[in-house]
């Protein structure tokens, strides 16, 4: 993380007093701390069969150790009280300043080295600016006002007839609104599918995103987990084995449209086909797709497997802080209008009804969304993915050719490669890691040149990390495949 900095311009809201105020601004807001100690947990991560393939570590089922984050309660920022005189001194204001003045440039630092999270950072929303000033609250469902008028609704559902179109479903048969973020466009599929089949089964791969595994907690739903290939998606063998052991009961699934760690698309036909041949009819499942990130890119993806309402899928979710680059966290939910009046209700203090999670919903947001979906459309949309994949290729070969462990999916941007063994690298670099592995997202706002400044560096650092002949770099077979390995047994 940066280091503390100094202002280079006072704002002209900011008397003399600026000066001496910065120095004592406690440096912990902006210096970066030493990393804390480990912690173990129980791995928990799948193998796609019990069984020793020869030439691969397959990973040990045990405690391994995680690294935490730092606890933000040595750096947080106190809420004091003003000073008696302070509306004549303006010291308060001046401290403020500093503060916020300073936390941009962290902020600006952490923007330059984001590679691990699929966020993409390339937008410019200065026309919004001037609804800021508004509070925009879009309470209840989407498509009946409340006596709340201060609202966004217009924008809402014309953002959800875009993606009513992106996804095959007409206006009179879809229902959905915009969440406050993807795992509560989860936890709304999740609940409608639980609605729809209440004594039914979930299955989920193991590699799913961690909110399907908190709905069913929440929602206290049988949860039954299926294993992965090595590529990430779901394994359909192990899936018809797990759905014949529970033929009794409704199944309610959830298909990755990108999973969390390789960015790994579950084939939705295949899923189909293993629950008809598992004796499910359509009318004893529910799917539930979870697109947070590639269900936007995918549709532009030649060769990629659609996801559709043609065929009998229940509900797709989407952030909208991900492929989109809104500035905040929300996400679009869309499910069957047919499913939503078991969860809709009336509420006259409203004068509307409701069947989100939330209730109160933030109005800027579909706002954002509606004016990126104006700029770029679905050809500015198209233009990017390709951008994306692109560079993740590059980022991937350059790997391969440094003599890295790395894996790509092949409908993905999701670069996976071996941990890198120094914790300060991934905490600059703000790497998604598990186990051996880390990623990096290749998203819009990633250009060839970060692509090099990181490469770079990582090639350096990694020849200090290996420098002894008996310290090698890990095995990681069992993470990214025999052919994507490039440790001493495998390259």
């Amino acid at each position: 993380m940066a280091g503390a900095v100094e202002i280079e311009t006072a704002s002209p809201n900011v008397n003399s007093k600026m000066e001496i105020l910065a120095v004592d601004f406690d440096p912990t807001t902006v210096v970066a701390e030493p990393l804390p100690p480990v912690v173990t947990a129980a791995d928990g991560r799948p193998s796609e069969s019990d069984e020793e393939e020869e030439g691969v570590e397959k990973p040990v089922k045990k405690s391994r150790e995680i690294v935490l984050g730092r606890n933000v309660h040595t750096s947080c920022l106190a809420v004091t009280e003003p000073e008696a005189n302070d509306e004549f001194t303006g010291d308060k204001d001046a401290y403020m300043a500093g503060v916020l003045a300073r936390y941009r440039k962290t902020l600006m630092d952490r923007t330059k080295h984001h590679l691990g999270y699929p966020y993409n950072l390339d937008f410019d929303y200065g026309a919004l600016a001037q609804l800021q000033h508004f509070s925009i609250n879009n309470l209840g469902d989407p498509f009946i006002e409340s006596n709340y008028g201060v609202h966004s609704r217009q924008f809402e559902v014309g953002v959800l007839d875009w993606f009513a179109r992106l996804w095959e479903i007409e206006k009179n048969e879809y229902w959905g609104y915009i969440t406050n973020c993807g795992t509560e466009g989860n936890l709304h599929g999740i609940l409608v599918g639980r609605e729809v089949f209440p004594d039914g089964i979930l299955y989920a791969s193991r590699e799913s995103h961690y909110s399907i595994f908190k709905a069913a907690r929440m929602y206290r739903m049988e949860c039954v987990k299926v294993d992965t290939l090595v590529s990430g998606e779901i394994d359909c063998g192990d899936f018809k084995v797990k759905l014949l052991a529970n033929k009794d009961k409704p199944a309610i699934i959830n298909v990755n449209i990108g999973t969390t760690v390789k960015g790994a698309v579950d084939d939705l036909d295949l899923v189909i086909q293993t629950l008809e041949e598992s004796g499910f009819s359509h009318d004893r499942f529910y799917i539930h797709c979870d697109g947070a990130l590639f269900g936007l890119m995918m549709p532009f993806v030649k060769r990629a497997p659609k996801v559709t309402f043609k065929k009998p899928i229940g509900s797709v979710s989407v952030s909208g802080h991900k492929f989109v680059g809104c500035p905040m966290p929300c996400g679009v939910q869309i499910t069957r209008m047919e499913h939503i009046n078991v969860l809709s209700s009336n509420v006259e203090y409203l004068a509307s009804r409701d069947a989100t999670i939330m209730g109160s919903r933030n109005g800027h947001a579909p706002i954002f969304l509606w004016y990126t979906l104006n700029r770029k459309g679905y050809k500015g949309f198209q233009k990017e993915v390709q951008k994306c994949l692109r560079n993740a290729h590059y980022l991937k070969d350059r790997l391969r050719g440094a003599g890295i462990s790395a894996m790509l999916n092949e409908l993905s941007s999701t670069v996976v490669f071996e941990r890198p063994r120094d914790e300060e690298f991934v905490r600059r670099w703000q790497l998604a890691c598990e186990g051996k592995i880390a990623h990096v997202v290749v998203m819009p706002n990633v250009t060839i040149e970060k692509l090099d400044v990181f490469l770079d560096e990582l090639v350096e650092k990694r020849s200090t990390w290996y420098q002894e002949e008996h310290d090698q770099p890990p095995c990681v077979a069992a993470d990214v495949g025999k052919e994507n390995c490039a440790c001493a047994l495998h390259k």
